[in-house]
């Protein structure tokens, strides 16, 4: 099924809650079939939260680290690669190259709200 141009309420939209939050360590998730990294990202009020996230063709960890990234917070935890991944980063994903992490242009307050 694919899901480009499906159209949803807007009420679907505002369902989803995605965040800003900051990368506050990276470790390679050596568990991963497909290279990923494990994340720790600070959300604010929202707690520090764990992911997995197969971003290391466009990153090294040390570039990560005090970014700050957006990430869907409302999803049920789920196990990836024996990690409990708590949130979803999100990303752009290219047919033909890395996938990029979206990013606020300015620093933002941990657990601000996209809108």
């Amino acid at each position: 099924m694919s899901l480009e141009n499906e159209i949803i309420e807007f009420s679907d939209f505002l369902r989803v809650d995605m965040r800003a939050g900051t990368v506050l360590s990276v470790k390679l998730n050596e568990k991963a079939r497909v290279s990923a990294y494990i994340l720790e990202i600070d959300f604010g009020s929202l707690g520090i939260k764990t992911t997995s996230a197969q971003i290391t063709e466009a990153y090294k960890p040390e570039d990560i680290v005090g970014i700050q990234v957006i990430a869907v917070v409302n999803f049920p935890p789920k196990r990836v690669a024996g990690v409990k991944s708590e949130v979803l980063v999100l990303g752009i994903v290219q047919n033909d190259g890395p996938t990029i992490l979206l990013q606020p242009t300015q620093p933002v307050t941990n657990g601000s709200r996209v809108a």
